[in-house]
């Protein structure tokens, strides 16, 4: 039966339930039973489950309380009463999500007979006694060939009270897991778990998101300018470093839920891969260099350092707020899958729980660097500092230099110039670690610099360390593959680039579709699982995985079994479409993120980014060869 003859039957349905007589009607009943009860008394104050079971032929299904698509009707469970405190989260049994041809989208649902609980906290000044909740249910059931309009039933559900104190074990609704085993979190279950767990949730998030590689060029930036800040007369350390990281907490959470609003989920990224933000900040990035390297001292216009210094005690914060919002700018891309989630409710209407999330989540992740802003500017003002202190400068000045090639590289990327590619980035890092390596040994001479009389056993540790990563990196250009984090920074290699570091010449057999459809009618005619891999560019997390995760012999065996399935979402062909399917299908704008579909088009299992972990990624996999 097709489309439209199926959806021609849904909308006769949806008439005579409404315009024939009840006699009539009758024959027209949904053919699913619906029934309520509560099992055993309850206590005042306590949560007691509401059992709601829906019995019909294994034929007919009813789709799913949560994370139903745009199509059906989901079932809704709302239990009131005079008793009733507050209803937590419904609790169903693990949904069958598949194509439904007749909504021509991808729906979760249940087969038969189902039974959902739906927990209530009754309220702690009840007396003993029997009373009556009222249930009521709004449902849509199906099969193959009809679906019944929407139905809505009310039940009357006795309750019995009885006398004592709550039970310490009834007193909190039983919250459903917020993550699984994969790492995927459910947001709704996070919030329905209570404010402390939220809040635990995104702490928790923020402090692991300091661990991913998009992080790290902002480290000597913070420390080269706040150590410039130490030299200032007049500046006070803690004052400058608690602007700096409330600055980011703010532009973290005011930036990211105005660009929900406006841009939709992915507004965030949109900004992180924007070629004209990310060539700012390369420019930026250079500009301080040269500084740095006692080119130019940097100073604000003369008005407008004269207006700072009518209106602040103590002056500079208007460049510490620009830093922070540098620093927000750039750390956009580590928009983990917690990120992407709240990303997602911000850009649907939801204000609280977003905002609160990005607020805890962005203080948890802005915290470390408050430490890093402090302790630079004290040291600049110990006494005997200027000699030693200068070289640590110039030292950052090489690492913001290297920095600026990875943010112009990316413009590179999606203006598609074909000048920063992987081999001239790489090698023009390679340079740099042997310039600061040289510098340390005495080698080069900068205007601030004093004669060295002799090397110390720091500065020569420090020396060897370049060089040798100099070293290291240079036989990346000659076919030696380079893993770690560097790799995570290289903009990824084209096709014309040929004997390089990439994770593809570790495997040349394996082929990725860059389009889904493409993937998923060779999948049909090999009748393997598809694994879609949404990535980016600009994505350091990205590149990090396919350096150190993809490149595992296991996981390129398993690799094997798949239908490889590869959409750029922040440039090339189509990515706009690409992107917004991600958020419309899976519900997230995070990048990296996996998702294992069968042949037919039905998600087996998805991850949410970046792990560390080699055999979480293959358990991952693995489950969708299982199944």
């Amino acid at each position: 039966m097709n489309l439209q003859h199926h959806n021609r039957i849904i909308i006769l349905f949806a008439f005579l339930a409404g315009f024939l007589p009840g006699g009539l009607k009758a024959q027209f009943e949904s053919p699913a039973t619906i029934s309520a009860w509560v099992e055993g008394p309850a206590r005042a104050g306590e949560v007691a489950q509401v059992f709601v079971k829906a019995e019909m032929d294994p034929e007919w299904k009813i789709y799913a309380v949560h994370d139903v698509a745009k199509g059906p009707i989901p079932t809704q469970i709302t239990v009131s009463g005079d008793i009733v405190e507050k209803q937590g989260k419904i609790i169903e049994p693990k949904p069958i999500v598949k194509f439904d041809e007749g909504f021509n989208t991808e729906t979760s649902h249940h087969q038969g007979t189902t039974t959902f609980i739906a927990p209530v906290k009754l309220k702690s000044d009840i007396s003993p006694g029997s009373y009556e909740l009222k249930v009521t249910i709004i449902y849509q059931v199906c099969n193959d060939f009809i679906c019944y309009p929407p139905n809505e039933i009310e039940l009357k559900t006795p309750i019995v009270v009885e006398s004592g104190s709550p039970r310490t074990d009834r007193q909190e609704f039983i919250a459903a897991s917020t993550m699984d085993a994969s790492g995927n979190i459910d947001l709704e279950a996070a919030i329905d778990a209570g404010l402390f767990p939220f809040i635990l949730l995104a702490l928790t998030m923020g402090f692991l998101s300091l661990l991913t590689p998009c992080v790290f060029p902002m480290i000597p930036i913070t420390v080269s300018y706040f150590t410039q800040q130490g030299e200032i007369e007049g500046r006070n350390p803690l004052k400058q470093a608690a602007v700096y990281t409330l600055g980011i907490i703010s532009a973290f959470s005011i930036l990211g839920l105005l660009l929900a609003v406006f841009l939709g989920a992915s507004g965030a990224n949109q900004l992180a891969a924007n070629p004209w933000v990310n060539l700012f900040l390369g420019a930026l990035f250079i500009y301080f260099a040269l500084s740095l390297f006692g080119m130019y001292e940097i100073q604000l216009p003369e008005s407008v350092r004269r207006f700072t210094l009518k209106r602040e005690r103590s002056s500079g914060f208007m460049g510490t707020i620009f830093m922070a919002l540098t620093f927000t700018v750039t750390s956009f891309t580590c928009t983990v899958q917690f990120m992407g989630l709240l990303l997602v409710a911000a850009s649907q209407g939801q204000w609280f729980w977003p905002a609160l999330g990005m607020i805890i989540f962005s203080t948890a992740f802005a915290t470390p660097f408050f430490f890093l802003a402090l302790f630079p500017q004290y040291l600049a003002k110990m006494p005997k500092s200027g000699g030693w202190l200068n070289a640590v400068k110039v030292v950052m000045g090489f690492l913001e230099l290297a920095a600026a090639f990875k943010f112009i590289s990316n413009t590179d990327l999606v203006w598609q110039w074909g000048i920063f590619t992987h081999t001239l980035v790489l090698t023009a890092w390679t340079v740099i670690m042997f310039f600061t390596g040289f510098y340390l040994l005495g080698k080069i001479r900068l205007p601030h610099d004093s004669k060295i009389e002799h090397i110390g056993v720091i500065r020569m540790l420090l020396s060897l360390f370049f060089i040798a990563f100099g070293l290291y990196m240079s036989t990346g250009l000659w076919g030696r593959p380079i893993h770690g984090l560097i790799y995570s920074y290289l903009p990824p290699p084209v096709e014309s680039e040929t004997g390089l570091t990439t994770y593809e010449n570790i495997s040349e057999e394996l082929y990725w579709f860059t389009d889904l459809e493409e993937g998923l009618r060779e999948a049909k005619r090999v009748q393997k699982p598809v694994f879609v891999d949404f990535t980016g560019y600009t994505c350091t997390n990205c590149r990090w995985m396919e350096a150190n995760i993809f490149t595992h012999k296991e996981v390129q065996a398993r690799f094997n079994e798949f239908v490889l399935v590869r959409l750029y979402t922040d440039g090339g062909e189509n990515y706009r479409e690409k992107r917004q399917y991600e958020i419309d299908r899976f519900g997230t704008a995070a990048l990296p993120f996996y998702v294992i579909l069968s042949p037919d088009d039905q998600e087996i299992a998805r991850f949410p980014g970046m792990t560390r972990d080699v055999n979480e990624f293959l358990d991952f996999l693995d489950k969708g060869l299982t199944r």
